[in-house]
């Protein structure tokens, strides 16, 4: 690569940020977050907006002269790659909206693109070398490729004006917008962007998958007095206010949305977690029961279970007298997954972090299927070697993030356990997210790692 040369500056001397400064650059491989890797003079910048091969102008948003790396925006294409199109939304470039990383990428160099990332985390945190595909996902009826498939939206409202908008990357500065490609129908329905939100902080709105149920739920601005405003939408909706402690009260309206998904419908109370794009709740499904390959007689967990959804589907492939049990956080998640698996005997639901429950006294000595769905901070290693300790014969990781997945991988190869396949799926097309399932099961005795510590 030659070296990047600059064009540019409008930062003064005296300042010690170089916010501003721009460098003509060739950029190099994508990189884990939403961006790909350039250097000017040896220093790492991390660009949007750029893809792969790509020359271009960079103006520097973030870090000065003694920061280990730099951050930029594609301002000027000198050089484009194949791959580049026109985004689809006004506001998905530099200095605006950072919902959306990848909308200047036709969606299967964006698929490439993920699919890199997931394999370099893999061999970078979680040492094994594998061949990752991250597949197509079908867009909602009438939509194109990559929109219209964002079913919950948080929309965050400027205080100057009231109006609703979404944030800046790595901004709490508000985009206005008045629509958001990647919403859902039934989300850009209720036209929120057009409505004005006086005292209010944020805006989540909801469009069920498989029913008309919608939600909004309304988060009072600080100093609010404590009235929630008029919310008149352009369809029915229920309606909820959320505290600064994150509990939630319905105003108004249904008490949940129902979701249909796997053959069933699905009560998710409000704030309740559910997949955002309408066909992953099937798509994880079939990838986590095809990878543990239920057998009647087995006794299954379902880890961060939230409302059932893993457990309604493994329940399917078990004997009646089977059980599954289901731990959650969330005390309502639970009460919504007793609710929706009200119909499978053989189902129990705790209530607990995964690892206290795990680690009560006389809890579960075996376990011969497993699947987990953390947080996108991961599992980690006590949840893992807890895991590990009930012996299955395959566990079905489901993660959001590649890098809190490769590094439990790594957890999971040193107590014994090995990666047989990961499958990756484009379910949040134009953004950087990627949602995988990865299947594990026991190492041969000659290849296992030494408690966990990683060594040979």
């Amino acid at each position: 690569m030659r070296s990047a040369v600059p064009v540019g500056s409008t930062t003064p001397e005296s300042d010690q940020s170089l916010r501003g400064e721009r460098y003509e650059v060739e950029i190099g491989p994508v990189a884990h977050g939403g961006h790909c890797v350039a250097r000017h003079e040896g220093r790492v910048i991390f660009v949007r907006h750029g893809l792969p091969g790509e020359r271009a102008v960079v103006e520097i948003t973030d870090g000065g002269p003694t920061s280990r790396f730099l951050r930029g925006d594609v301002v000027e294409v000198l050089a484009a790659s194949p791959d580049r199109i026109t985004p689809a939304c006004p506001v998905a470039g530099p200095g605006m909206c950072g919902g959306c990383d990848w909308q200047h990428a036709k969606p299967a160099a964006q698929r490439r693109l993920k699919a890199d990332v997931v394999a370099e985390q893999l061999l970078r945190l979680g040492k094994v070398d594998v061949h990752v595909e991250v597949e197509a996902v079908d867009s909602p009826p009438g939509m194109a490729e990559g929109l219209g498939w964002r079913t919950r939206v948080q929309f965050t409202v400027d205080p100057a004006t009231g109006r609703a908008g979404l944030r800046k990357h790595r901004s709490h500065d508000v985009q206005p917008i008045d629509s958001c490609p990647i919403a859902a129908p039934g989300v850009e329905e209720l036209g929120i962007e057009a409505h004005e939100w006086p005292g209010v902080a944020s805006v989540e709105a909801v469009s069920a998958t498989g029913s008309l149920d919608r939600a909004v739920t309304v988060v009072p601005a600080e100093g609010a007095d404590g009235r929630m405003p008029i919310v008149e939408l352009n369809r029915a909706v229920s309606v909820f206010r959320a505290d600064d402690k994150g509990r939630v009260r319905k105003v108004h309206g249904r008490p949940a949305v129902r979701e249909v998904a796997a053959g069933r419908t699905w009560k998710v109370s409000a704030g309740g977690f559910w997949q955002v794009h309408p066909a992953a709740a099937d798509v994880l499904v079939q990838a986590v029961v095809e990878g543990l390959e239920p057998r009647p007689g087995d006794l299954a967990l379902d880890l961060y279970c939230g409302v059932g959804l893993f457990a309604g589907a493994i329940s399917e492939r078990l004997a009646d007298s089977d059980t599954i049990i289901g731990i959650e956080s969330s005390k309502q998640a639970v009460e919504d997954a007793i609710h929706n698996l009200r119909d499978v005997p053989g189902a129990r639901f705790e209530t607990g972090t995964v690892e206290k429950v795990l680690s009560r006294a006389g809890f579960l000595r075996r376990a011969d299927i497993v699947v987990l769905d953390p947080p996108r901070a991961g599992a980690g290693k006590a949840v893992v070697e807890r895991i590990a300790r009930l012996t299955p014969r395959r566990v079905a990781y489901v993660a959001c993030d590649p890098a809190a997945l490769a590094r439990d991988v790594a957890y999971f190869a040193g107590f014994g356990f090995k990666l047989r396949s990961v499958r990756s799926f484009d379910l949040f097309p134009n953004t950087h997210h990627v949602e995988s399932v990865a299947i594990l099961e026991p190492a041969p005795r000659e290849a296992r790692r030494d408690g966990g510590r990683g060594r040979r």
